[in-house]
């Protein structure tokens, strides 16, 4: 059962929406944060642990000092502030897929702080979204829930644990409270992920596959009506983990949200669980503030220190910014800006690139990409990427058609020399004059047989290789 729900236009006409996001992002390091457990996705269950993962007695972390040059490149390239020293703290709180019952995060000394990403929107407006923090922790387990409806917690008779991605390195990005984006909240929400997925996997810190939950979105919303400064409550909607899932979330919590203060309720700060197949969202635990989780220093790990020539190192380490990576492409493809901004809009810009770098024109890899593959994750309501089509199973189908269509139609090149030298001979037979002209040295008189041939052929004929049989026919050198 959905909770009621306002219409997004009506909303708007008496509310303000403020934003924030929350979006954790898997770093691709060979080992995990704090142990030398591989880090590796989809293997069997509960096979990628030591005795660090499950927190054991007396067992002590290590740092992953990758996992820490890959945070700091993270906050450069969001225009962050890198700080000297930071530390870890243990952020207290019980759940099956916690094995030590707190997890090693950081709280009060983010890495990185103080940074903002420009946003472009679909017609080229820009929105600066400002980045409170971007903080260095594990991820969690993950739960499996069993017997009930799609998976979900709800109705479950049984859950298993997999402890794999306990201790798995993780960035967390905190923007500061997002104003203004008015009606446009949902396509800011879903571009802003866009633009740090795009940045971290650009990095090549982390894989970015949001189906595989490299990237995922805590959305935060709230509201309150026009002229209002104080903010209304929040709720926050977790591990959001497709573009598209990230606008519908914001729009729905808008439009509940805004439904629940019509009605004269109260709204309750809260966690949400979102639902693909209905669009929605249904409640899960009220949410902590950070005095529940009672941070503490995490006392066996030293300070990180990061030198300013460190960082200056790793700086100068930072790939193409994507902006001018965009720019770059544009050009290289000869898209119009129209054309351009529909492949950024539809989520398909890697997918073309690796198409072209699997062998397809610039102009095929559109063609597939922004006709059939969106329109079929259009009817899918998924995102592209999510379809799983591979760009070199791009390039074989453009290669079946254009066959296709040669066999159909008898477009196929003739070269081989039997037929060919049969076609030229009928042709010769029929012009001896322009022959004997050949064999006195007018060259320029062959045309005349070589388009007799093609005629013969059907245009099948490779004309370069009639020229040549042509002349030894005839005992002429070329």
């Amino acid at each position: 059962m959905t909770d009621a729900t306002l219409s997004f236009d009506e909303a708007m006409e008496k509310y303000d929406p403020v934003l924030g996001f929350e979006v954790h992002v898997e770093l691709n390091t060979k080992t995990k944060m704090f142990s030398s457990a591989p880090n590796v996705f989809g293997d069997e269950p509960n096979t990628n642990v030591n005795e660090v993962d499950l927190g054991m007695p007396g067992v002590l972390p290590v740092v992953n000092k990758t996992a820490i040059e890959s945070s700091i490149k993270i906050g450069l390239a969001l225009n962050c502030k890198i700080a000297e020293t930071c530390r870890f703290a243990r952020k207290n709180y019980f759940y099956p897929d916690t094995p030590k019952n707190f997890q090693t995060s950081q709280y009060d000394e983010p890495i990185a702080y103080d940074g903002y990403l420009d946003i472009e929107l679909a017609d080229g407006t820009v929105f600066r979204v400002e980045i409170e923090r971007a903080h260095m922790e594990e991820d969690a387990g993950k739960l499996t829930h069993m017997g009930g409806a799609a998976g979900r917690i709800q109705g479950a008779d049984y859950s298993l644990v997999d402890y794999n991605r306990s201790g798995v390195p993780l960035v967390e990005i905190v923007t500061k409270p997002i104003e203004g984006a008015g009606s446009r909240a949902p396509e800011l929400a879903k571009a802003y992920v866009a633009a740090v997925r795009e940045i971290v996997k650009n990095l090549g810190v982390s894989d970015a596959k949001m189906e595989r939950g490299n990237v995922r979105c805590d959305a935060n919303v709230s509201l309150r009506p026009h002229g209002r400064e104080r903010f209304g409550i929040r709720s926050e909607t977790k591990n959001v983990n497709s573009l598209r899932a990230v606008e519908h979330a914001v729009r729905y919590e808008i439009q509940r949200h805004a439904a629940v203060l019509e009605s004269g309720a109260p709204v309750i700060q809260e966690t949400r669980h979102w639902h693909e197949d209905t669009r929605s969202t249904t409640s899960g635990r009220p949410k902590s503030d950070a005095d529940d989780y009672r941070y503490f220093p995490e006392p066996d790990l030293v300070p990180v220190v990061a030198s300013r020539e460190w960082v200056e190192e790793l700086r100068a380490t930072l790939p193409e910014p994507p902006a001018a990576r965009r720019k770059r492409l544009q050009a290289d493809w000869g898209y119009s800006d129209l054309e351009f901004r529909d492949v950024v809009n539809a989520g398909v810009l890697d997918e073309i690139e690796e198409t072209i770098a699997a062998g397809a024109t610039a102009t095929v890899a559109r063609k597939w990409w922004m006709g059939e593959i969106v329109g079929r994750a259009k009817n899918a309501d998924v995102d592209p990427g999510q379809l799983g089509v591979a760009p070199a199973t791009i390039v074989e189908l453009n290669a079946m058609v254009p066959a296709e269509i040669v066999e159909k139609r008898g477009l196929a090149v003739v070269s081989d020399d039997g037929p060919l030298l049969e076609a030229i001979d009928q042709v010769l037979a029929a012009q001896p004059g322009v022959a004997d002209k050949i064999r006195a040295g007018k060259l320029q008189a062959i045309g005349a047989i070589v388009g007799g041939v093609m005629k013969a052929t059907r245009g099948q004929a490779d004309a370069g290789r009639v020229k040549e049989l042509i002349l030894e026919r005839l005992g002429v050198e070329g």
